[in-house]
């Protein structure tokens, strides 16, 4: 499994959520490229960019801090953010992007998601987010009455074998993750997953470890690193059971 440091992007500055909520923002950063050299530095292998903006309003609104970060880090990164159009998603891989995350437009628009995945291939990844259950859509500010096992299911039908999966409730608590919830979705993915929310200490990265699902590739962690709990390098060692 690796690491994925998270650079969450809001009004040009590197910010984390608690709970997935804008009205409960912290800034890291002034400039997200400040926070993606820390984390390469510190043993950083892949990055995962969220534009905020962008997800909220529809809209990509930090190409330009992705074209940035990737010519001044030199790892791979994905991005997702806004991503609604094929459009919007060809200039994010022309911007540098190793891999674009949707959401939003993928559950919604199906010829969209065709077309991506059509051009694309395994450079597309489909963030399956949930809130109480349930997908949680337009930048986290808009809830359906969709499941998650139904979602994967859906999105597995259009070819879709990559996914992100994040708990928007536990997203920046620092509480862990529900490890029932995370089996139940490895048991529904057939393809590989990454995991976010709530991750806050050495032992939740170890307890995802140990579930020992071969599908879970990587886990993605914010503000438990900018808050130093613990570091790149210490957090990568305990997803390779070196710690």
């Amino acid at each position: 499994m690796i690491l994925y440091p998270a650079i969450d992007i809001r009004g040009g500055k590197a910010v984390r959520l608690t709970h997935g909520r804008f009205d409960a923002e912290t800034v890291y950063h002034d400039d997200p490229l400040e926070a993606a050299q820390s984390w390469v530095d510190a043993g950083a292998r892949f990055l995962h960019v969220v534009d905020l903006d962008g997800a909220k309003q529809g809209a990509p609104a930090s190409i330009d801090h992705l074209r940035r970060i990737v010519a001044g880090t030199g790892v791979p990164v994905q991005y997702g953010g806004g991503l609604r159009t094929p459009d919007a998603v060809r200039d994010a891989l022309r911007a540098g992007a190793e891999r674009v995350i949707v959401g939003t437009a993928a559950l919604r628009d199906v010829d969209f998601l065709d077309d991506i995945v059509a051009a694309h291939g395994p450079r597309v990844i489909v963030s399956v987010d949930v809130r109480g259950g349930k997908i949680t859509t337009a930048g986290w500010t808009e809830t359906s009455e969709l499941g998650a096992a139904d979602a994967f299911g859906h999105l597995h039908s259009r070819g879709v074998s990559s996914f992100v999966y994040t708990d928007a409730d536990r997203d920046g608590a620092l509480e862990g993750p529900s490890l029932d919830d995370v089996r139940a979705v490895a048991s529904a993915v057939r393809g590989h997953f990454l995991y976010a929310g709530g991750i806050g200490d050495l032992s939740h990265l170890r307890s995802l470890r140990e579930l020992r699902q071969v599908n879970l590739s990587g886990v993605i962690a914010g503000k438990a690193l900018y808050e130093r709990k613990f570091t790149v390098a210490e957090g990568q060692a305990a997803l390779d059971g070196k710690a």
